[in-house]
C-alpha cells in the first residue's frame, strides 16, 4: 500500500517557487515585477520626425533618466518600493529594487537638441525631430523649358 503525504501550504509555496526557478519561469508581469523584462519599444518614423514610445507601466514620470551622448540615447527606468506591515506579535517589510536600460543609436538625420518627451498611462513617449534638410519634401512637377 503506498502512502501519499500532504503537503503543508508553505511546503507547497515553497515547492512551487523552486519549481519555478529551476525551470526558468521567472514572472515577467512588469506591474508586479517591474523590469523583469526590458520594456517594450516602438520605433515609429513620420515624415517630420521619430517617435519612440517606451511600455513601462507603474513608474512615475521621475523614474526615468534619458540621456544623450554623442549619438547614442539610452532610456533607464529604476524603481524602489518599501513596505512594512506591523501587527502585534510580528513586523514584515519587503523590499524592491528593480531597474532598466534601453539604448538607441541615433541617425545621422536626427535633430538631438529638439527631442521631447512626456509620460502618461504607463507610456514613455520621445519624439526626435529630423533635421530640416531631412524631412520629406512634397513631391513637385518640375516644367520643361
Amino acid at each position: 500500500m503506498l502512502m501519499r503525504l500532504s503537503k503543508t501550504p508553505v511546503q507547497s509555496s515553497l515547492s512551487r517557487m523552486m519549481d519555478e526557478f529551476f525551470n526558468g519561469n521567472f514572472p515577467t508581469d512588469l506591474d508586479n515585477n517591474l523590469m523583469a523584462t526590458q520594456p517594450s519599444v516602438n520605433v515609429v518614423e513620420k515624415e517630420d520626425s521619430f517617435l519612440l514610445e517606451v511600455a513601462a507601466p507603474g513608474l512615475e514620470k521621475g523614474d526615468f533618466d534619458i540621456t544623450i551622448e554623442e549619438d547614442m540615447l539610452t532610456i533607464s527606468g529604476h524603481r524602489k518600493e518599501e513596505k512594512e506591515e506591523k501587527e502585534s506579535n510580528y513586523t514584515k517589510r519587503e523590499f524592491n529594487y528593480s531597474s532598466f536600460s534601453r539604448s538607441f543609436r541615433l541617425p545621422e538625420a536626427c535633430n538631438s537638441e529638439e527631442i521631447k518627451a512626456n509620460y502618461n498611462n504607463g507610456l514613455l513617449n520621445l519624439t526626435i525631430p529630423k533635421k530640416e534638410e531631412e524631412k520629406k519634401q512634397a513631391a513637385r512637377t518640375i516644367e520643361i523649358s
